[in-house]
């Protein structure tokens, strides 16, 4: 008998061994049968997997302008130091109208060479511009108007856009969530009947979506240079807040 031969048996014959092999070997043979059963429960149970959304309409109580100065000169130098003394001008018209430092924040700073262009001739530096923006938030929405009459009159010739929103965006979201449950529940309803099952159990729930100001500011008007006798009047409207959810739920006959 050979070295190797005489090892088997020796494995064979120990109690502990033979005894660890053969679960092994059960363990092999039943995992087959548990994947199966497993796979089969999971199609015995019959689901439904909806989505639906709630939306709310809700008057803004904030809104974030974007205005500034832009100046032109035949050096840089100058170019800046007009803008810079213009935009001190703008700045003390924001506080004065009651707009908090925290509330004004530069969002764009730029100076330019200017160049005239001709046929076949290389282009001619003509001078230099420059251009400071700030986004203010206004949150008191009837001040607005008289807000951006102000900067105007002080100096600001750029007002590129505005957009509405909300301090506290909580309640109208919350209302939307339950609009969002009473479009969902009422979808499960009708497919229960229409094929005869009934949503019995709310196996889970996600939400996604939400409150978000617009992406871009709604254009006002640029490089204004009037004077305004009135406030400028600008309209709120409403604004849509949308939650949306998706769930799946057991059904039964």
């Amino acid at each position: 008998m050979t070295n190797t031969a005489r090892r088997l048996t020796s494995i064979a014959q120990s109690p502990v061994l033979a005894a660890l092999i053969g679960g092994v070997l059960l363990m092999g043979a039943a995992a087959p049968a548990l994947a199966q059963t497993g796979a089969d429960s999971a199609f015995k149970a019959t689901t439904f997997s909806l989505s639906a959304y709630g939306e709310t309409r809700v008057a803004p109580d904030m809104a974030t302008i974007t205005l500034g100065v832009q100046t032109e000169a035949l050096t840089a130098g100058e170019a800046l130091k007009a803008n810079g003394a213009r935009m001190n001008q703008v700045m003390a018209a924001l506080k004065k109208a009651g707009i908090a430092e925290r509330d004004v924040q530069t969002s764009n700073l730029n100076l330019n060479a200017q160049y005239a262009y001709e046929q076949n001739q290389p282009p001619k530096l003509t001078g230099y511009q420059a251009s400071n923006q700030v986004t203010i938030t206004v949150r008191d929405l009837a001040k607005l108007g008289a807000t951006v009459d102000a900067t105007v009159n002080a100096g600001a010739n750029t007002v590129n856009g505005i957009s509405f929103g909300l301090i506290n965006p909580q309640a109208a979201e919350d209302a939307a969530r339950l609009e969002a449950v009473k479009a969902l529940q009422a979808k499960a309803e009708l497919y229960g009947r229409a094929t005869g099952y009934k949503a019995v159990r709310l196996v889970n729930l996600s939400e996604g979506g939400g409150y978000s100001p617009p992406a871009a500011p709604m254009p006002v008007f640029a490089m204004a240079k009037r004077e305004m006798s009135d406030s400028t009047s600008i309209a709120a409207g409403e604004l849509k807040v949308r939650i949306d959810i998706s769930a799946t739920y057991e059904a039964a006959k």
